[in-house]
């Protein structure tokens, strides 16, 4: 079995170079550390995890708590953790939690017993609540994309009431005025926010909030479908429906074209994420452009700066967005343009 001397010796490099290149790459040049991996590849030597663990008294383990694995943003967000988590020298590990608080704070134990360095939870829950950790330092987490007000850790979110009331004044400059949102889950922030910017827009616009086209939501296919064909029976239906993901919206427009409705000839509908189905529907639909693998690389990035002892307080990243106008939406019905 191959030994960390060989290693040195191959790259030309000390066994102090190797153990940080292995563990710690960020401070060894690139051109190093390639060189040591090199030798490593070449020498089949394989590090004794247990005894760096002992050593450094870090797991080099992040887990990620990941409210459903089948939520194609997210996916997009442990795309970019991956690869951080990779660049750094550190492993994730990866729970799918079903948003279930008892399993979310089973993982946080993980943390608490030094199986794991630190803790990324990607919905507005702190999975550490009823642990003894002291009331003067951050939490050994970064909360993102779904983040609670209050929380003593890094957050990474995105400005979801700008990005809202970006999507309605779109709509609104279209001509319409009956514009329909179907939320997101009643308990989380995000639906609080989009709904917040969607009635700021209306009212500054001059066009009154009716409650009739708020309509209830999950994230999912199915519940953009059933709202679309709920909105769409109204006495006075939507000229636009806004949705707070696209998988809703594509749900909806599932539920329009079964209706007989042309989009965005009858009905315009918009999104919100731009997953990678968002451009290939039919038609391709106009949405808000999330930066989702950046997202994944902000937060592993701020998480070990927080466990190496480089962040002196907890800061507040907002991601920038960006409207994607695509065939889904169009002038109102009857409207000149």
């Amino acid at each position: 079995m191959a030994t960390i001397h060989e290693v040195a010796a191959l790259a030309e490099v000390s066994v102090a170079t190797v153990s940080r290149a292995l563990q710690q790459p960020e401070r060894v040049s690139d051109k190093t550390r390639a060189r040591v991996l090199a030798a490593v590849k070449q020498t089949g030597y394989k590090p004794n995890l247990m005894a760096v663990k002992f050593r450094s008294g870090k797991s080099r383990n992040l887990v990620v708590l990941v409210p459903t694995v089948a939520n194609l943003f997210f996916a997009r967000v442990i795309s970019g953790m991956q690869q951080s988590a990779h660049d750094k020298g550190y492993s994730l590990l990866l729970c799918n939690t079903m948003a279930n608080e008892e399993m979310e704070q089973s993982y946080a134990r993980m943390v608490h017993t030094s199986q794991a360095d630190g803790l990324i939870q990607l919905r507005a829950f702190n999975p550490f609540t009823g642990l003894e950790l002291a009331a003067d330092q951050p939490l050994p987490m970064v909360n993102a994309c779904e983040v609670l007000d209050r929380i003593r850790c890094p957050t990474v979110l995105l400005d979801n009431k700008a990005a809202a009331y970006a999507m309605t004044e779109h709509l609104l400059g279209l001509g319409h005025r009956r514009i329909a949102m179907i939320k997101g889950p009643p308990r989380s922030p995000l639906t609080r926010d989009r709904v917040a910017g969607y009635k700021e827009a209306l009212s500054e616009a001059g066009v009154d909030f009716d409650e009739s086209l708020l309509s209830p939501g999950n994230f999912s296919l199915a519940s953009g479908q059933k709202a679309a064909a709920e909105l769409m029976a109204l006495p006075q239906p939507p000229t636009a429906i806004f949705c707070e993901n696209d998988e809703m919206a594509i749900g909806a427009l599932q539920q329009l074209k079964q209706l007989g409705l042309r989009v965005p000839q009858d009905v315009s509908v918009a999104g919100f994420d731009d997953i990678a189905f968002a451009a290939y529907s039919e038609p391709p639909l106009t949405t808000i452009a999330q930066p989702a693998e950046e997202f994944g690389s902000t937060s592993v990035s701020l998480l070990i700066d927080l466990i190496e002892g480089r962040l002196g307080k907890a800061p507040k990243v907002i991601l920038p967005f960006d409207l994607i106008e695509r065939a889904s939406t169009g002038p109102a019905p009857g409207h000149l343009t």
